[in-house]
C-alpha cells in the first residue's frame, strides 16, 4: 500500500466534507454548524463541554456558534439538572427539516462515494472502519484515565 491508512481516511473524510458543504451551501449553515446539528440529532441533551470535545473546538467558539443557532431558532439551551453551571442542548422543530435534508444529502453522497463496491465490500469497509474507530476511542479513553498505582 503506497499511502498510510490514516492519510487515506483523513483525505477521504476531507473530500466528503467538502462535497457535502457544497451540496448544503444554500442552507446558510456552516459546515461546523452542520456537524453540531448532526451530533445533537444523535445525542440530544449533550452538554457543551462534551460537544466542544467532539467537534474539537474551543468552548468560546462553540458558545458563539450555539448563540447563532439559538438565535435562528434551531436549538435551545436548558439548564443541566445535575450541574447548575452547565447547559444541555436540544434541537428545536425548525432544525428538523434541515437535518432531514442533511441526512438525504449525506446518503446520496455516501452512495456516490461507494460506487462500484459490492454490498459485501460496503459492509466489510464499514465494519473495518468501525473497529478502527473503537480501537482509537478506547486508546483515547485509556489515555485520559489516571495511572493506577502499582
Amino acid at each position: 500500500m503506497s499511502e498510510a491508512i490514516g492519510f487515506l481516511i483523513h483525505d477521504t473524510a476531507r473530500l466528503f466534507r467538502r462535497e457535502l458543504n457544497e451540496r448544503m451551501r444554500h442552507s446558510g449553515v456552516t459546515a461546523l454548524q452542520w456537524r453540531l446539528l448532526a451530533y445533537l440529532a444523535r445525542n440530544e441533551g449533550s452538554n457543551q463541554v462534551k460537544l466542544a470535545e467532539f467537534l474539537e473546538v474551543e468552548p468560546i467558539t462553540l458558545s458563539r456558534m450555539i448563540d447563532r443557532l439559538a438565535d435562528a431558532g434551531m436549538l435551545s439551551r436548558r439548564r443541566d439538572p445535575d450541574d447548575r453551571r452547565a447547559w444541555r442542548l436540544y434541537l428545536e422543530d425548525k432544525s428538523l427539516p434541515l437535518i432531514d435534508e442533511l441526512r438525504a444529502a449525506s446518503a446520496t453522497l455516501t452512495e456516490a462515494a461507494q460506487e462500484g463496491l459490492t454490498k459485501e465490500e460496503r459492509e466489510k469497509l464499514a465494519d473495518l472502519v468501525e473497529r478502527m474507530r473503537q480501537n482509537l476511542s478506547r486508546k483515547a479513553c485509556d489515555a485520559k484515565q489516571p495511572e493506577q498505582a502499582a
